[in-house]
């Protein structure tokens, strides 16, 4: 039932993804990354936007499910959920403003982990929510080898780890 309490959730939901997602709007790519080798797969430019806006109304939409099936019950599970949004949220940060592809890569080889994760502890309060997230596993999947592949392809614009 949508009560306003449920609704309100919601709303934070969408909130919390709209701040990890805001990190990416902050930190551009730009000439620099438009400079740098890329392996023939990337995707182009444009699907980014398109398909980070899917992923995180997904991700609203699992975490509202949870917190509706599960409620104080799920919180540990919303914990990871809140963690995981940060991690994200770092990666463009390290990536595109920091340019240290070699730590980007170690974050977004966590944010993988932490979606693993998710998934597993939200399967047993709602499995629609789980499944939900398995388009973000396997974008991340896709980013974690772009990440490493740009980084392999560009020696002269590494900075240590």
């Amino acid at each position: 039932m949508l009560t306003p309490e449920n609704l309100a959730a919601l709303g934070g939901f969408v909130l919390a993804n709209f701040a990890a997602a805001s990190s990416g709007a902050v930190f551009r790519p730009g000439a620099w990354y438009a400079g740098l080798a890329k392996p023939p797969w990337t995707p182009p430019n444009i699907a980014f936007p398109i398909v980070w806006t899917i992923l995180f109304v997904l991700n609203a939409v699992a975490g509202w499910l949870v917190w509706l099936a599960g409620g104080m019950d799920a919180a540990w599970a919303l914990a990871l959920y809140g963690a995981s949004l940060v991690v994200n949220a770092s990666w463009s940060a390290v990536f595109f403003g920091l340019r240290r592809m070699g730590l980007a890569f170690g974050i977004v080889l966590t944010l993988w982990v932490s979606i693993v994760g998710i998934l597993a502890a939200f399967a047993p309060f709602s499995a629609a929510a789980a499944w939900m997230l398995a388009p973000y596993l396997v974008w991340v999947t896709i980013a974690s080898a772009l990440n490493l592949r740009v980084w392999q392809l560009n020696p002269q614009a590494r900075v240590a780890v």
